[in-house]
């Protein structure tokens, strides 16, 4: 099976998450939260004035990575990554900034798993006997954000399935996300159910599947992977 270059895959993963964010944008103002890891690469690809970036730890108005050069120590995102900022950004307190969240004033939220299941659990804030920092805010942001965005490499390092049927690890969120996008895929919950509606142009559905445990329906206009 076609297996992409681990930086090549979280491009397009971030990518087709700015597309969808920039699209939305072109309709009304969005806010929008952006964990640590992948969806912190969003920024690097949205186009919009109507988009604002969150970051929780109190940045209302994140722009891309900062030049080499010309970083600011004291503009960092929740990933501590050097970044711009952009129009109008403003800045807070964690306290507001979680309030935005649990207040259910952000859009859509953009984090990474280590598991989803096929009811829309999320599992991302801990391995058991692993180095984790803990579970930070992911929590606040499944709950709080309207929609649940998952930007995540399809399989583990060891190439074992990352969307399956139950989780086995501690859960995030029971049943709270909208949408997954791994570089082989894009999948939408909708009344309980898992539908696959795009796919990537170097797999068949076959391969998919061997690579996902979970059961899904696969839309009746299945698109390739924008």
């Amino acid at each position: 099976m076609f297996q992409m270059e681990e930086e090549s895959a979280k491009v397009r993963i971030a990518q087709r998450i700015a597309h969808e964010f920039t699209e939305l944008s072109q309709e009304r103002f969005l806010f929008v939260n952006l964990g640590v890891g992948i969806p912190t690469m969003v920024a690097e690809h949205v186009r919009g004035g109507n988009l604002f970036l969150q970051a929780e730890n109190g940045m209302l108005g994140v722009g891309p990575a900062a030049e080499p050069g010309k970083e600011d120590p004291l503009l960092i995102n929740a990933g501590r990554v050097k970044v711009t900022e952009t129009k109008g950004c403003a800045y807070f307190d964690s306290a507001a900034s979680f309030g935005m969240i649990r207040g259910g004033h952000i859009d859509a939220t953009v984090i990474g798993a280590f598991e989803v299941s096929e009811r829309g659990d999320v599992a991302n804030w801990i391995i058991p006997n692993g180095k984790q920092l803990g579970v930070g805010g992911a929590m606040d942001l499944v709950a709080g954000a309207k929609r649940v965005y998952i930007a995540m490499q399809h399989t583990t390092k060891k190439g074992q399935p990352k969307i399956i049927p139950s989780c086995t690890l501690p859960v995030t969120g029971y049943g709270e996300v909208d949408v997954i996008v791994t570089e082989y895929a894009l999948f939408r919950f909708s009344e309980g159910k898992m539908t696959l509606e795009e796919i990537a142009p170097e797999i068949t559905l076959e391969e998919l599947k061997s690579v996902t445990t979970a059961n899904y329906v696969v839309s009746d206009r299945l698109r390739k992977l924008a």
